[in-house]
Order: C-alpha cells, then structure tokens, then sequence
C-alpha cells in the first residue's frame, strides 16, 4: 500500500472532504445510478450505498486527486455486484397482486394505453433515451460516462478497470450501435442521414 492509502484523516478532515469533494457529484452519481437501474428508488438507494462505502473507505482515496471518478467507480462496482446477486435470485411474483388485476372487471385498458401514449409522446428526447437504454449495459455505461458526464478515456478504464484499447473499441461500437437505433428517427427529424 501506498503512504498516502495507510494514512488516516481525522473525522473533521474526512467531513471536508466528504463535503468539498464528493458531494459536489451526487446529481451526476444520480444520474448515472438511474441510468443503470431505470428506477428512481432503485437509483437512489445506489448512490446511497455508494456514499456511504465512498465514506467508509475515505482513508484510501487520495485528498486533491478526481473525486468524481472515484465515487463513479465505487458506484459501478456496487451496481455489478448488486446485478449478479438479483440475476441468481429467482424471479418473484406477488400472486395477489396478478389476481386482483384479472379477476377486476372494471380497469379500462383503453385509457391507460392512451393515459401513457399522451405523457410520452411530446417528450423532448424520448426516442434517443429509449434508444440508450435499450443498448446492453457496458454499452450504455462507456456512452453515458463519456458523452454524457464528459470523462476522458483513461478515467473511464479506471472506472471501468478495463484497458483504455477496450474503452475506445466499447465507445465505438455503442456509438455505431446508437446511431443505427436513431437513423430512422434522425430522418424524420430532418438530418441527412446519407452516409459521406
């Protein structure tokens, strides 16, 4: 271990730099989080366990160095663990909630589809967030961290512990995989969608 992983910051330092230096990102952790979760309580209960292990383990993050890359790290590596251990688990079903929906006889099933089709359907963006949430997840992550938070390649890899080749090769293709989802809707828009 490093000097600076072995030292020990006293309570009122770890409070600063809690405060200074990692609370600055919650909104991009929670941006994020949800990105990957697709659920509001979901993502909010990540970046909590998030901040809470970026608290715990505060000794062995270096005072001064990229906070945000840290703490998105941490939030990666919580998300992966927590994705094996719900994919190991069988899939659950409240029964009582299936037969209080078919045995109901008065749910309209008209109104909900045109309640949903109306909210959505003026939606600024909605068909490229449809579109980045329906590529696989290390797809929709090296997409999001880039051009969407605006990390360099090489804090990506350290995010994402993989080579800085990979995250180049992974960014490709999430894009190249994003614009065939968005070609249709790009020329419906307007955009030349001619190749040059």
């Amino acid at each position: 271990m490093s000097e600076v992983q072995k030292k020990k910051y006293s309570d009122k330092e770890k409070n600063s730099i809690f405060d200074n230096e990692f609370m600055p990102h919650i909104d991009s952790m929670y941006n994020f989080a949800f990105r990957l979760t697709f659920d509001e309580d979901d993502a909010k209960d990540l970046v909590q366990d998030t901040y809470l292990k970026a608290y715990r383990f505060i000794n062995s993050f270096e005072q001064g160095t990229n906070a945000k890359a840290w703490l998105f790290r941490i939030l990666k590596n919580s998300f992966i663990n927590e994705y094996r251990k719900k994919s190991k688990q069988p899939a659950k079903v409240d029964y009582q909630e299936v037969e209080t929906y078919y045995n109901s006889e008065s749910v309209d099933y008209s109104i909900t589809s045109d309640l949903r089709v109306d909210a959505v359907k003026d939606m600024l963006g909605d068909e490229i967030s449809n579109a980045l949430n329906s590529l696989a997840v290390d797809f929709r992550t090296v997409i999001i961290l880039c051009d969407l938070e605006g990390f360099t390649y090489e804090e990506m890899a350290k995010i994402l512990d993989i080579p800085i080749g990979t995250v180049r090769s992974r960014l490709h293709r999430a894009r190249n995989l994003l614009k065939e989802k968005l070609h249709s809707y790009a020329k419906d828009m307007g955009y030349d969608t001619e190749e040059e």
